[in-house]
């Protein structure tokens, strides 16, 4: 029998690929509302009480009002927005990172944000394992495609092509930054310096390092050997063991929901880059959904994944 799976939130740029990924799916029946009740707060309470999941894929706010509706019902529920990303009672969905029967056991699940995924995919399992300091003042710079930004940052960037590149950000506090602390387990806030580019989708999250000043940091070769093991057997993470001379992204990207890690060291051992690059629509949002989903409802966790 499918399992019924409520998408609030549908007609967003997660929730459409979301939508798309399950609906040729036999395993699971979707519930999806028309233009005229989406909205309806009565029509979305009697859609969580009908459904065996949900999917928010809402602004922060309208998933902490969808939640309440939820209350009562059976539904379990996996959270695209950042509403609940460090929220007591909420289990982070990064099932390589967080395990994966704690996501499949859980109630509600709240999606990683894009950025976070890069950045703690690459820096938790070297501080859990003592081979990077949790103390450190840590950095992270990337760039991400529009598309991450919703609708209204898509409009923009394909109304006025010569839009290059965008900082933002700048007045520090970025929505990112509690869960980025939280699960790589890091004792101060990171330095989060995010940007867009003129490519509709795609992403690189950078953490460089000062390992000459740091007390008891591991090598380079040290860093990539721990995250291997840290990832070995996972179809979704990959470690590179050779890196390009250069990281492309590319307007062409296809969507895909590999997360694909690097570890660059200066010749001296000093300095080291560590480096992520995945879809911010695939690992970084709507597949990550749906691998959540997928484990919650006790299918194959890559099933309908692009990897």
């Amino acid at each position: 029998m499918a399992h019924t799976v409520f998408i609030d939130g549908a007609v967003g740029t997660t929730g459409l690929e979301i939508v798309e990924r399950l609906s040729p799916r036999d395993e699971f029946e979707l519930i999806l509302l028309d233009d005229a009740a989406r909205k309806d707060p009565a029509a979305r309470r009697d859609a969580f009480h009908a459904a065996d999941f949900a999917v928010l894929c809402l602004p922060d706010d309208a998933a902490i009002e969808a939640v309440a509706l939820a209350e009562g019902s059976k539904v379990r529920i996996v959270d695209a927005s950042s509403a609940h990303r460090v929220a007591p009672g909420w289990t982070y969905g990064f099932p390589e990172v967080i395990g994966r029967a704690k996501v499949a056991e859980a109630q509600l699940v709240s999606n990683p944000g894009c950025y976070p995924t890069g950045f703690i995919g690459l820096l938790a399992p070297l501080v859990r394992n003592a081979l990077l300091p949790s103390d450190w003042p840590y950095v992270c710079h990337a760039v991400s495609g529009y598309s991450g930004g919703g609708k209204a940052l898509i409009a923009r960037f394909e109304a006025d092509p010569d839009i290059a590149f965008r900082d933002y950000g700048l007045a520090m506090g970025h929505k990112h930054v509690p869960e980025m602390q939280a699960y790589a387990g890091l004792a101060h806030a990171p330095l989060f310096a995010p940007a867009v580019i003129a490519a509709h989708r795609g992403m690189v999250v950078e953490v460089p390092l000062h390992l000459g000043l740091m007390d008891h940091a591991a090598p380079t070769d040290g860093l990539r050997d721990c995250l291997a093991d840290f990832y070995a057997g996972s179809k979704v993470v990959r470690v590179n063991q050779e890196n390009p001379d250069e990281l492309l992204l590319r307007g062409s990207m296809v969507p895909s929901d590999r997360l694909d890690l690097y570890v660059y060291g200066s010749r001296d051992g000093s300095q080291a880059r560590l480096v992520a690059r995945l879809d911010n629509l695939g690992k970084g949002a709507s597949g990550a959904a749906v691998q959540n989903l997928n484990l919650m409802a006790g299918l194959d966790e890559t099933a309908g994944l692009s990897l």
